[in-house]
């Protein structure tokens, strides 16, 4: 007899998919477990995610700071002691959804933790996880990568002690989270760099720590054999402010590149803020015509840009796991991939791998594809079939709910 299907929480403290790639891990995971047959309740702060109609969304209101601004404080918000952290947290500069989140989570599953087998947080590494740890409830929390890092990448790019200043204050949750990640039981994490880098930024021993790779909807990210590729097109999804994702390296490649290939485009995938850095480099470097940037669009429309795409360019200089490259792939794209994190563990041997943070090595491996189209199909063609092969969501979500079934028999 098949054993019973499962009664999942997904937890998110910011969930909509434009917002941050955990939000497409929400996404894509809670219908995978749909699809196999489990019942998933996501609960979710804003913004909130895109989910599988048969996925029941559970919305946790918070003020909503980053899209609603200081000003939104209403005089009902006063008699909120959660409200009130958030409010005078943005206030000073820090960021405390996280925390927040979970005081509402808390205050959810008290009422209605009977409803569900299993509890999976998703990296909000909050001081409620704890608390819901201890009323009893089988919890499982995805730490993507250590956001450690992200700190350690930002102080680098400041310029100033001031803005080296508002960067540690905003990364202050780091303190309740490196406190948490100690406490909790069952922790699983997407790559085995990332498993090695949170055992070393948290203090955990990395045979303690669960691997489940992250998937990618190879039904949905596909080939588009009708659509026309553009031989001089490359393209990037990344945030574009985010010293992270490394964008800034790709834009100086371009540039470099340009006097060879004259009608050489770059479209990227994000939305620069105004008079951020992004905006005044593309200016700088005399490019501000010639990258085209697009936001707020369908997947159905980045599947089609993909089809469109020469080369897709992964510059990151850290990713936990590496979605932008995995989608591309998963589009049959030729993928040339800095080794930033966990890249390589998705790229392989289907794309070209280069050092992070070397403009030389990106102009070098754009410039020898933009030569090869035999190359490049082959490489998009390797791509696809690596993708599928160990990375579809059918084998992560099965994988995920093997490890599901251990913690419920280790607490049973």
């Amino acid at each position: 007899m098949p054993p019973e299907p499962l009664r999942i929480a997904l937890l998110g403290y910011r969930s909509q998919p434009f917002a941050g790639g955990q939000g497409v891990y929400l996404n894509y995971l809670s219908k995978a477990l749909v699809d196999a047959g489990h019942r998933v309740d996501v609960i979710s702060g804003p913004p909130y995610p895109q989910l599988d109609p048969r996925v029941r969304l559970i919305q946790l209101p918070s003020l909503d700071l980053f899209e609603n601004g200081l000003l939104s404080l209403r005089p009902r918000h006063l008699a909120s002691l959660t409200d009130m952290i958030e409010w005078c947290s943005k206030l000073t500069g820090g960021f405390a959804e996280p925390y927040t989140f979970g005081r509402r989570a808390v205050r959810y599953l008290r009422r209605h933790g009977g409803e569900y087998d299993l509890v999976h947080d998703n990296q909000s590494l909050s001081y409620g996880m704890l608390q819901i740890q201890d009323m009893g409830l089988p919890l499982v929390t995805t730490v993507h990568h250590p956001i450690t890092s992200d700190l350690r990448i930002a102080l680098k790019a400041a310029r100033s002690w001031y803005e080296r200043l508002l960067i540690r204050r905003w990364h202050s949750f780091l303190v309740m989270q490196k406190k948490v990640v100690k406490q909790l039981h069952n922790v699983v994490t997407v790559s085995d760099c990332s498993r090695q880098d949170i055992a070393r930024d948290f203090g955990l021993q990395p045979a303690g720590i669960g691997l489940v790779h992250n998937g990618i909807d190879t039904a949905v990210f596909r080939p588009l054999p009708d659509v026309e590729r553009q031989p001089l097109r490359l393209m990037a999804t990344c945030s574009a402010d985010a010293p992270l994702k490394g964008l800034r390296y790709l834009l100086r490649a371009y540039a470099r590149l340009l006097p060879q290939y004259p009608g050489l485009e770059l479209l990227v995938v994000s939305k620069p803020r105004p008079g951020g850095k992004t905006e005044k480099l593309v200016r700088h470097l005399g490019i501000a015509d010639r990258v085209r940037f697009v936001n707020g669009i369908t997947t159905e429309q980045m599947v089609r840009y993909y089809a469109e795409a020469a080369i897709a360019v992964v510059p990151s200089v850290y990713e936990g796991f590496g979605l932008p490259a995995g989608e591309a792939m998963a589009c049959g794209v030729p993928v040339v991939s800095s080794d930033g994190g966990a890249l390589p563990e998705v790229v392989g041997d289907a794309g070209v791998i280069v050092p992070a943070r070397n403009v030389d090595a990106l102009v070098a491996a754009i410039d020898g594809l933009l030569r090869d189209p035999e190359r490049r199909a082959e490489l998009g063609a390797m791509g696809r079939q690596r993708i599928l092969d160990e990375f579809c969501w059918d084998v992560c979500a099965g994988q995920m709910v093997d490890y599901y079934r251990q913690v419920l028999h280790a607490d049973g």
